[in-house]
């Protein structure tokens, strides 16, 4: 159970411009709560104690600074167009903050692989972090998006602007080619997700 020791008024600042709900809270002691995705905050005059199941969720909100993580994103179609799905992982110096995978329907590769980057930078943007080295398998995705190939493709480079838009949100990012051993536990989760369906 994670305890922040902060002013909770600039605490509760950062989690309100984060878009999480505050509640007044349920004691004489407390000052106020919060709530977010398994994660509960509780005020008192000094700090904040998150818990719940995934208090990361809320701790990189309240921390001043959101930190830094390592974001890695894949995307995986069998059948190039096929069924499709998406894998993400974030890690910090303290090991995997939170990962996922889930099916999209039927996209073509690059599609996957774009809906996977967006899907790791809005959990990103999500759990708090100010800074985020991205990684990915995909150097089509990786160098149309840092501007060194075209996407020709409309649709692609409709979802090249929202990953734009998305990194824009962070104070400091980097985005890189990995060969695909270096990016498996996104790879995993996508490929688990497309059998999970069958």
């Amino acid at each position: 159970m994670p305890t922040i020791d902060c002013d909770p008024a600039e605490a509760r600042a950062r989690l309100k411009d984060a878009g999480v709900r505050i509640d007044a809270g349920n004691t004489d002691h407390e000052r106020w709560r919060a709530e977010r995705d398994g994660a509960v905050a509780v005020a008192y005059d000094d700090k904040v104690v998150v818990q719940g199941s995934d208090p990361a969720r809320l701790t990189n909100l309240l921390s001043a600074g959101g930190g830094r993580a390592h974001v890695y994103f894949d995307g995986a179609s069998r059948g190039n167009p096929g069924p499709g799905a998406v894998g993400w992982c974030l890690v910090t110096a303290d090991g995997v903050v939170a990962e996922g995978g889930e099916r999209i329907g039927r996209v073509t590769n690059n599609r996957a692989e774009y809906a996977a980057l967006i899907r790791a930078l809005e959990a990103a943007d999500e759990y708090g972090f100010d800074e985020i080295d991205v990684r990915g398998d995909s150097e089509l995705i990786v160098k149309q998006v840092r501007g060194e190939w075209d996407a020709n493709d409309p649709e692609l480079r409709e979802r090249r602007v929202r990953a734009r838009e998305l990194l824009d949100r962070f104070d400091r990012w980097s985005l890189a080619h990995v060969p695909r051993e270096i990016n498996a536990r996104a790879d995993d989760l996508a490929n688990e997700a497309l059998d999970d369906a069958n």
